[in-house]
């Protein structure tokens, strides 16, 4: 029996249809059981003051459970590895920090392009680097650091929290904008180099402000610049360092990400939630917190943050002649 060739296109466009009709279904009924949400880094970090209280903020708007899970190592690349081979289904979310952007170059033999295979959700935080020194330093301005730093070539030492972060690739930044050479001396993390900078064994540390402001006000530390393009609510009397040279910037950021088969219509209704999270004023308390601002996007805006971030230290860091550990 032949069907009457309006009816047969009729049933066509309605077999196309379902697809998209299927993807939108599951899109509303999303979530209908726990979301993983796996933390690159350990646990009590800056990262989990971040992810806790969104991953409470997504539980109670969407009713179902967002359960943080760290799990450290590697700069970060087990983590994203474990996300990248997960399913598209929106069931496993990934953190993700300045490190992705950092890692697609450092590593020679990732088995995943960040890029590639992931599907940016949202932008949580953006916050400042801050470059302090110990007060041993007669400089009291950046202009004034560099032209010390020049008169004693090799006579400063840069500590950082290890190879390849996001402070270690600002400071390498700054020391080929400033046209100076410093010794960078690496740690396993920001605590044991801030203990030798306070010591006196280090005389400068690029890091994040978490732990720094109170030492900064107490003049157990002195902040020469913010590495963010505007100056930090948090410190608003330390200037920027694009104020003394003009282009440098380097943003510390947080963000959600999932695997890259993830429905648009999944990855949409979590970053409305997502940004709406980042207007609750305790959760903008909470990241005000880190010296930290809320930061709501898009997902194609996030996509291109994500893909200026990987170009730009790129340069940085094939030009320094970075290498993992």
């Amino acid at each position: 029996m032949k069907l009457p060739r309006r009816k047969f296109l009729h049933l066509a466009a309605g077999a196309a249809a379902l697809p998209a009709l299927s993807r939108i279904a599951r899109a509303q009924t999303y979530p209908t059981r726990p979301v993983r949400w796996i933390v690159p880094f350990p646990p009590g970090g800056p990262t989990d003051i971040v992810a806790r209280p969104m991953g409470q903020w997504l539980s109670d708007r969407l009713g179902q459970p967002f359960i943080i899970e760290n799990r450290p190592g590697a700069g970060t690349t087990i983590a994203t590895e474990a996300v990248v081979r997960a399913a598209g289904d929106g069931y496993t979310l990934l953190l993700v920090a300045q490190s992705s952007a950092i890692n697609a170059t450092l590593y020679d033999n990732l088995k995943y392009n960040f890029i590639r295979d992931i599907a940016p959700v949202a932008t949580i935080t953006s916050q400042p680097i801050v470059m302090v020194v110990h007060p041993s330093v007669p400089a009291k301005t950046v202009p004034e650091f560099i032209a010390h730093a020049k008169a004693n070539p090799g006579k400063i030492n840069m500590a950082s929290p290890g190879i390849g972060t996001g402070p270690h690739v600002a400071g390498e930044l700054f020391k080929i904008m400033a046209g100076i050479y410093m010794l960078h001396v690496p740690y396993r993390g920001t605590a044991p180099a801030l203990t030798d900078l306070l010591a006196g064994q280090v005389q400068l540390l690029f890091s994040g402000p978490v732990g720094l402001v109170e030492l900064i006000r107490t003049g157990k530390l002195r902040a020469l610049a913010v590495t963010t393009a505007k100056r930090s609510d948090t410190l608003p009397n330390v200037p920027t360092m694009a104020e003394f040279l003009p282009g440098y910037e380097a943003n510390s950021w947080y963000g959600v990400c999932a695997p890259k088969n993830t429905p648009i219509e999944i990855i949409d209704k979590l970053n409305k939630e997502i940004n709406a999270g980042l207007t609750d004023p305790m959760m903008k308390a909470r990241i005000s917190e880190l010296g930290a601002t809320a930061s709501p996007s898009s997902p194609a805006d996030f996509g291109r943050l994500i893909a200026e971030e990987t170009e730009k230290w790129a340069k940085v860091i094939k030009f320094a002649g970075i290498k993992a550990e």
